[in-house]
């Protein structure tokens, strides 16, 4: 089972280690700015740093508890401005930001597990502790 604990912080992290990369491309900040993000040309640079560095505190399991509060302060702000479907009148762009707004959700709420569980085994802050042993 450890593996799939392991294979579970994987595939959780692998969006945040992608999201620094497009946090730095100018259409990105162009859009937030659209959506009214105050100051978009530090902000969603800043934003994909943070995303990343929890991205790869949780996939290597080294403290983990606080890459997952980075995640949980990434995504909080993220999913209410960027995604907040009740304003959109078109409803094809609503049903999508909807999905999004959903699926930001549901990795908020595995942060949150990870921030109050742990990475569980398999994971740097596992050998750490148990090197305390």
């Amino acid at each position: 089972m450890a593996f799939v604990v392991l294979l579970g912080r994987v595939l959780f992290s692998f969006l945040f280690l992608l999201t620094p990369i497009h946090h730095f491309a100018p259409q990105a900040v162009g859009y937030a700015a659209q959506h009214g993000v105050p100051a978009a040309g530090l902000l969603v640079p800043l934003s994909g740093i943070v995303a990343g560095i929890g991205g790869v505190s949780i996939l290597l399991g080294y403290h983990a508890r606080i890459g997952a509060w980075l995640i949980v302060l990434f995504l909080a702000p993220v999913t209410v401005v960027m995604h907040n479907f009740w304003a959109v009148s078109d409803p094809m762009t609503a049903a999508m930001q909807e999905s999004m707004f959903l699926k930001n959700l549901s990795m908020l709420g595995a942060a949150l597990l990870i921030a109050y569980f742990g990475p569980g085994p398999l994971s740097l802050d596992e050998r750490r502790n148990k090197g305390q042993h």
